[in-house]
C-alpha cells in the first residue's frame, strides 16, 4: 500500500507497506521497530505480541507520546491485560491495531502536530 502525503521535512513519515518492508524516508524496515516524528528506534526487541512487556515498552514510555499505536502485524492483536495495566500505570494512552492501520494513523497524527509513537510489527 502506497501513501501519498505532503509531509513537512522535519519529521518522519512512513512512505509505503509493501511486501519490501514499511518504508521510511528511503529506508526500508523488515523487523519490529519504534517511530515517532524525531526518532527511530531501529530495532525493538519483540518478535511478537506476546513478548511485549514493560520492559520492552520502556523505550517507548521514554519518548513521552501523547499516544502510543501498537501495530500487531496483519490482524489486531489485542494485548493481555496484564500488558495494558502497564500503560495505565504511566498514564499512557495507547490503541492496538493491524500494522497497515497502525502506520496510516501515525501519518494522520503526525500531519495534526501530535506526539505519537508507533511500534510495528511487520505485516508478514
Amino acid at each position: 500500500m502506497e501513501f501519498n502525503l505532503e509531509v513537512p521535512l522535519d519529521q518522519f513519515f512512513i512512505r509505503s507497506v509493501t511486501e519490501k518492508g514499511i518504508r521510511v524516508l528511503d529506508d526500508y524496515y523488515n523487523s519490529p521497530f519504534i517511530i515517532s516524528g524525531q526518532r527511530i528506534v531501529p530495532e525493538w526487541p519483540v518478535k511478537s505480541v506476546d513478548d511485549i512487556n514493560e520492559t520492552s515498552l520502556q523505550v517507548i514510555f521514554e519518548l513521552q507520546p501523547e499516544v502510543i499505536l501498537l501495530g500487531t502485524g496483519l490482524s489486531q492483536v489485542f494485548l493481555p491485560a496484564a500488558t495494558q495495566a502497564h500503560f495505565f500505570r504511566y498514564g499512557f494512552g495507547f490503541e492496538v491495531m493491524s500494522t497497515d492501520a497502525a502506520c496510516r494513523t501515525y501519518n494522520v497524527l503526525a500531519a495534526e502536530g501530535r506526539h505519537v509513537v508507533a511500534a510495528l510489527l511487520p505485516p508478514i
